[in-house]
């Protein structure tokens, strides 16, 4: 090829780029002829029904996940910062001006918190009880039976696949919301939702595996992000030296 062809060829490129920008620049739009798919894994493509069967099975299939932001359940706000895997998870849980930490290993759960958290948690050491008891538990991993209606209530949010199952679907009619860019990571999304949005959206990653990303619950019932997939982490019993066990020394009013 000339260098008189090349030229006309790199004239060409450049006034098609320079009409495209003035295009943009005037309608609002995002590109001359751009697919926003271009160089993903292509999942944006897909119908939403398909793109929800998507990311749950890539955040079923993935070993590990870390979890944080809002939950609303039983009628109580929570905010959690939790990292899951198959045989439990860890991380610390507030509700109602209180924080705690939870540890489970398996079958075994724990719950580590201040004093002040056992002497109003259920009313257990309220008024009138035994506060030195209550001093006991400070900062130790308190053994929960499995049998005890505290271990229904927090063990759910130390369950990886539970967790998911329950979060990753959306209701009502599913639709997709366009192509976005996720504010904390930078990731590119696609944006699926139920009802308009009105039965919650979330959004799915279009790099690597098409795991979620972010999900806003339908009813403003919360709001979770979702990262580190597939990152091992340490998962292990405290030290014998630093657990209660809680059916003989949780303090009772």
């Amino acid at each position: 090829m000339t260098a008189i062809s090349q030229g006309r060829i790199h004239r060409r490129a450049a006034l098609v780029s320079t009409v495209c920008a003035l295009v943009v620049t005037s309608l609002g739009l995002t590109g001359c002829s751009e697919d926003p798919d271009a160089g993903t894994n292509g999942v944006g493509k897909l119908s939403a029904a398909d793109i929800q069967t998507k990311t749950k099975a890539a955040a079923g299939a993935a070993d590990a996940v870390r979890l944080s932001g809002s939950v609303v359940a039983g009628g109580k706000s929570y905010r959690l910062d939790m990292r899951l895997k198959a045989n439990g998870g860890t991380g610390t849980v507030s509700a109602q001006g209180a924080s705690f930490q939870l540890l489970r290993v398996g079958e075994q759960l724990y719950l580590k918190a201040d004093a002040a958290f056992w002497k109003n948690e259920d009313g257990k050491a309220g008024a009138g009880s035994d506060t030195a008891a209550a001093d006991k538990l400070d900062g130790k991993y308190v053994k929960v039976p499995t049998g005890d209606p505290s271990y229904k209530k927090f063990s759910g949010f130390t369950d990886k696949d539970l967790l998911l199952d329950g979060l990753l679907t959306l209701h009502g009619s599913l639709g997709k919301d366009g192509h976005h860019e996720d504010s904390a990571s930078g990731e590119r999304v696609i944006r699926i939702e139920g009802d308009e949005g009105a039965g919650g959206t979330l959004d799915v990653s279009l790099e690597g595996e098409p795991y979620p990303v972010r999900l806003v619950r339908a009813g403003d019932a919360g709001t979770l992000s979702f990262s580190a997939w597939g990152e091992e982490f340490a998962l292990t019993e405290p030290k014998k030296g630093d657990t209660v066990d809680y059916g003989k020394e949780l303090p009772t009013s």
